[in-house]
């Protein structure tokens, strides 16, 4: 094993987003074996030096709303707590940063959760609470449709709208609880409303940087200094479509190509079982029709903010099994050593390698 090699391997590498519990749960496959075409599984992630992952709460906005997505995401919830009884030598809950540095000493993932969309707490904030006690760390405000209290970049009225005064309690009552506000996803007008009143560090749990991609998905330079001033964290999506102009483009004449077997798989299956169905015939299309876009494309975003605001506000949030295309390179999460590697040959120092793999969101977890 080289120097990078064992840095990798011996630092505490936190993914902060990954939609693989919603497979567990729809397809009825285990962690720890995963299933053909994953992303990750116990053991890509053990190959890949991966300690810590926060695996993604997420009811589609479109598909679940109300006391469904609520619904939705207990059910995904009650999915990891299942992995977690079965697997009690792989893998661990953690509910703070000395955990996930307690789990990852023994050698077991740490496993933590995120809420993908706060349209799942159905307008209650006991509901919220409730996702805290189980275990939720943080909460991305809004996925791609605007709630009632805070805008979306998803949507055409979301990017016009802000926090509501409902929305404000939201924020306030996250960073009484301890639990990160997540902005990805979020309005611009979202954003700037969070900033101003936020007392607590704020992530991006998976975006890009919008002046080298621009995407809605991502966020401006003046967002990123923003997140920087409250000694925040960027973590950085591995989705090519958010990350490079050029394959997005080649994507969306393939994506809008397809649209008549997406319809005839509408029509033909129930809603869950045709999600999965259009998400295989997109998968296959880009694979087969868009050049792919190199695992270096990534290192880029990761090389823009923290040149922009230093390597200590930088993190990894790969969105693996929740997008229909990853980088050439990072197929799984096995391969991230080779993120660090590419980042060490662009000059980062074995610190700042340390912080952006992981230390940074542990910095940011102690200072809710």
């Amino acid at each position: 094993m080289d120097h990078l090699d064992q840095l990798h391997h011996q630092a505490i590498v936190i993914d902060m987003h990954a939609d693989t519990i919603l497979r567990v749960l729809d397809e009825g496959e285990d962690l720890a074996a995963g299933a053909p075409g994953w992303h990750l599984d116990l053991n890509l992630m053990r190959q890949g030096g991966v300690d810590a992952q926060f695996f993604s709460i997420w009811a589609d906005p479109y598909e679940y709303w109300g006391a469904a997505a609520r619904d939705r995401a207990f059910a995904l919830i009650g999915a990891l707590d299942e992995q977690l009884e079965k697997h009690p030598s792989l893998m661990e809950r953690a509910f703070s940063a000395d955990d996930i540095r307690r789990i990852a000493a023994s050698g077991k993932l740490a496993a933590l959760m995120g809420v993908e969309g706060g349209h799942a707490i159905n307008d209650d904030l006991d509901v919220l609470r409730e996702f805290y006690q189980r275990g939720v760390r943080y909460m991305t405000l809004t996925h791609s449709r605007t709630t009632n209290w805070a805008g979306s970049s998803g949507d055409e009225i979301g990017r016009l709208t802000g926090l509501s005064a409902f929305g404000v309690e939201i924020v306030r009552e996250m960073n009484r609880l301890g639990m990160m506000v997540d902005i990805s996803h979020v309005s611009d007008q979202t954003f700037w409303d969070v900033l101003r009143i936020a007392e607590k560090p704020v992530i991006a749990s998976h975006s890009g940087a919008r002046s080298l991609s621009n995407h809605r998905r991502n966020m401006a330079d003046d967002m990123i200094r923003a997140v920087a001033e409250v000694d925040g964290v960027v973590c950085v999506v591995f989705y090519p479509i958010f990350l490079d102009e050029n394959y997005a483009a080649a994507a969306r004449k393939v994506l809008y190509s397809l649209h008549q077997e997406a319809d005839e798989i509408d029509r033909n299956l129930p809603p869950l079982a045709a999600s999965y169905a259009k998400d295989r015939l997109q998968i296959a299309a880009l694979q087969e029709r868009v050049p792919p876009m190199s695992y270096t494309r990534l290192a880029d975003h990761i090389e823009y903010i923290a040149r922009l605001v230093g390597a200590k506000h930088v993190g990894l949030g790969s969105d693996y099994d929740g997008i229909n295309c990853v980088p050439e390179g990072l197929e799984t999460g096995a391969s991230l050593p080779l993120l660090t590697a590419e980042l060490a040959r662009r000059g980062f120092k074995d610190d700042e390698l340390e912080q952006i793999l992981g230390g940074n969101v542990l910095r940011v977890m102690e200072a809710q």
